[in-house]
């Protein structure tokens, strides 16, 4: 029950967080907000989201991470759909919180039409839509691509025998590396790299008002930050993997000391948007 209601709690702050602030940007139409505070403001509320959990249960909110952690080793498979379970109901719960904050904006936005495209759209502050020049192809390699390098900088940053960060200021260089790659990568879709961020929101504004178009546009788009994410996060840990943590030289056993059973093991201890 602790992994669920702990990955629950932590999704649902970057949800309410980190839509929140595509939403302040949207509807004051960029007088509170734009690029920078949304490349700045998402990030921050995942790294929020991992200190809620990090000690507890890994504060992973991602379910591209959960999957790589338990491909690799990591994390123990049975774990894997009760994380998933809540990273996804937890993004759901913080986009109807999200709504419900800002009901009465999205009202007046546009006459109280909730709209998918078009200047007066509003689909796109919970969930990511592509550009209108964007294939499928294009869109898929991009996801993959953007979740690889998360995972790479991810497993580098809990590989005790690697440069790391000290203990407690992980999820900081996670939000400086989720502000890198947005800021770099975001142009064509938004960067989703996380599956809950973009299906429980999709599947929140398809119940409540927006309609189930959100998933047919951009010739049936959804799936992308959905599987793309699950490619990109395998690839990003075997090349990290065969790359990097098999030539680490071996240890002298003599120096090793064992983790405490009550502690998790550091690299359980990571997350992402």
């Amino acid at each position: 029950m602790r992994l669920l209601t702990h990955n629950l709690l932590s999704s649902h702050v970057w949800g309410v967080l980190g839509c929140g602030s595509v939403a302040q940007a949207v509807l004051s139409r960029g007088h509170f907000g734009g690029v920078i505070t949304i490349n700045i403001g998402f990030p921050m509320a995942v790294v929020m989201a991992i200190y809620v959990a990090a000690g507890v249960s890994g504060g992973h909110v991602n379910p591209a991470v959960s999957f790589a952690l338990c491909l690799f080793g990591r994390m123990k498979w049975f774990k894997f759909p009760f994380y998933v379970g809540a990273q996804l109901l937890g993004a759901f719960v913080g986009a109807a919180t999200l709504f419900g904050i800002y009901y009465d904006a999205f009202m007046s936005f546009a006459g109280g039409k909730l709209l998918i495209v078009g200047e007066n759209a509003t689909a796109h502050i919970f969930a990511t839509y592509p550009a209108p020049y964007l294939s499928l192809a294009n869109a898929f390699a991009e996801q993959v691509v953007a979740t690889t390098l998360l995972l790479i900088v991810i497993f580098a940053i809990f590989d005790s025998r690697n440069l790391g960060v000290p203990r407690g200021l992980e999820p900081v260089i996670i939000g400086l590396l989720i502000v890198t790659i947005a800021s770099s990568l975001g142009m064509n879709s938004g960067c989703a790299m996380n599956p809950a961020r973009d299906l429980s929101p999709r599947l929140f504004t398809a119940l409540a008002g927006w309609g189930f178009e959100v998933f047919t546009v951009g010739n049936n788009f959804w799936w992308i930050p959905v599987v793309g994410p699950l490619v990109g996060a395998a690839l990003g840990g075997l090349i990290y993997f065969l790359l990097i943590e098999i030539h680490h030289p071996d240890l002298n056993p003599d120096l090793e000391t064992e983790q405490p059973e009550d502690k998790p093991e550091k690299y359980e201890l990571n997350a992402i948007m």
